[in-house]
């Protein structure tokens, strides 16, 4: 209980991990990410970039949406060359109908968009109750699956005792219409066994050859959470409108698949397949959950994507756990899996104050958790051409997301996996990181670029 109350506490105050953003955060130094001191130096290394030219990078955000018309975005969307616009065909022949600037896994053919689902335990809930409800445990042998049933039942109804109490508080005035709507999506789409948060969409959750549903509106009815996520990788840089992207030569391709809720499986495995297929060479994936029912048909598509060379980069979660014993999905290692893929990592948040340096949310994890990058305050893109200070590790993986994407584009000739291990080798190390990530320290664009130049002329 002690636990759950903590967490409800901490997401009412700060941040929700996937159910977009419950408060604004303190305005700071509107680009101190990439500055000195705890930031990465980006600035600074653009300077060793002057007489270098770049190349268009695409990069695909699986996310709740992007509006891909904001002022800081402009110039920086995907376009699908092959496909005419409103047409109602499928021109370029891969499957999706007027997929000009990517796609939407969460509507229908109909221009139907979801905006809110169930957390995937509640998913769970509602599917095993219907075997295990109402029978006596003691009649019941050692089962793996009544032990989920028994485990998912006791979170589901224990969250929704903790947010009863927040109910007699909504109308007086002592929380504001965001931490509001949060509470209430809780109790009535999150937690609530009964509400079908499919039949909108109308396919087969389970069957992953079910591909035909979905529609080309990238941006849904809250493109808050992707929207930021895009402006820090690559909002136009030295415009004096909010804050600068990481980097400046980037094409977004929105895959709406994250709603005000937890994601499914299947629209993260083919969300990721799209984006390989599409042209991607990273892939952002500011999302978790605790629980994954699919979890070889998502490693498989992690799998696709390693095989073409394909960077899938992951915020750790923002649970303040050890991930290496409590996975927050889609993971690095999943209990089947023989060896790491070597394009996928796992990003925690920093903050701007080195001698607080580790943000308090941030999940963790030795083995399973890469590097750090800030994630604290971080003021950049929304809807409506507006800006906003955010925080969370989904802020830190579009900072890593935009680290590579800026290094690919310089330095086109260096693989995918040699631009990782560059930005892990030149990481800043901090003794406060090194029981927290692999690589113990944060990432460093100046030092990366120093590092590329040099790999770069050792390969001519």
């Amino acid at each position: 209980m002690k636990k759950t109350f903590f967490k409800i506490s901490f997401l009412l105050a700060v941040f929700a991990f996937n159910t977009k953003i419950i408060a604004q955060a303190i305005p700071g130094t509107l680009n101190w990410y990439n500055g000195e001191g705890a930031g990465m130096q980006t600035d600074k290394a653009y300077g060793l970039l002057k007489k270098k030219t770049s190349q268009p990078i695409i990069v695909a955000v699986i996310d709740s949406g992007v509006d891909i018309e904001h002022e800081d975005l402009q110039g920086k969307i995907w376009v699908n060359t092959k496909e005419i616009p409103k047409n109602g065909i499928d021109d370029d022949q891969n499957g999706y109908i007027d997929d000009v600037h990517g796609w939407n896994f969460l509507g229908n053919a109909k221009g139907e968009n979801l905006d809110a689902a169930r957390l995937e335990k509640t998913r769970i809930l509602a599917k095993l109750m219907q075997k295990y409800d109402g029978i006596d445990p003691a009649t019941i042998a050692s089962d793996e699956e009544f032990t989920l049933y028994e485990t998912v039942k006791y979170e589901v109804e224990d969250e929704l005792a903790n947010f009863d109490q927040y109910m007699p508080m909504l109308e007086s005035g002592q929380f504001d219409k965001e931490t509001i709507k949060y509470i209430l999506d809780q109790v009535k789409f999150n937690l609530n066994v009964d509400y079908d948060d499919r039949s909108l969409i109308g396919d087969n959750v389970d069957d992953f050859n079910d591909k035909n549903y979905g529609n080309g509106d990238v941006e849904g009815p809250d493109a808050l959470h992707g929207t930021h996520v895009s402006g820090i990788i690559c909002a136009v840089r030295g415009n004096g409108k909010g804050g600068d992207g990481v980097a400046d030569n980037v094409k977004i391709m929105s895959l709406r698949a994250v709603p005000n809720g937890d994601e499914q499986d299947k629209d993260i495995a083919l969300a990721i397949r799209y984006a390989v297929d599409n042209g991607a060479q990273v892939i952002n994936m500011s999302f978790g959950k605790s629980y994954s029912p699919h979890q070889m048909e998502v490693f498989e598509a992690f799998e696709y994507a390693d095989s073409k060379g394909v960077l899938c980069v992951h915020a750790a979660g923002n649970d303040a756990k050890d991930v290496d014993f409590e996975p927050n999905y889609p993971t690095s290692m999943y209990s089947f899996q023989a060896e790491p893929l070597a394009h996928f990592i796992t990003i925690g948040a920093s903050t701007k104050d080195k001698s607080e340096l580790v943000a308090t949310f941030s999940n963790f994890g030795q083995e399973r958790v890469d590097i750090f990058a800030p994630g604290f305050e971080i003021y950049n893109t929304v809807p409506q051409s507006e800006y906003k200070n955010l925080q969370g590790t989904s802020m830190a993986a579009p900072m890593v997301t935009g680290v590579a994407a800026l290094l690919k584009s310089y330095f086109p000739s260096l693989t995918m996996a040699e631009i990782t291990d560059v930005m892990f080798s030149t990481s800043v190390k901090y003794d406060d990181l090194k029981p927290l990530c692999t690589t113990g320290g944060v990432v460093n664009v100046y030092n990366a670029v120093k590092a590329c130049m040099a790999l770069e002329k050792s390969k001519k």
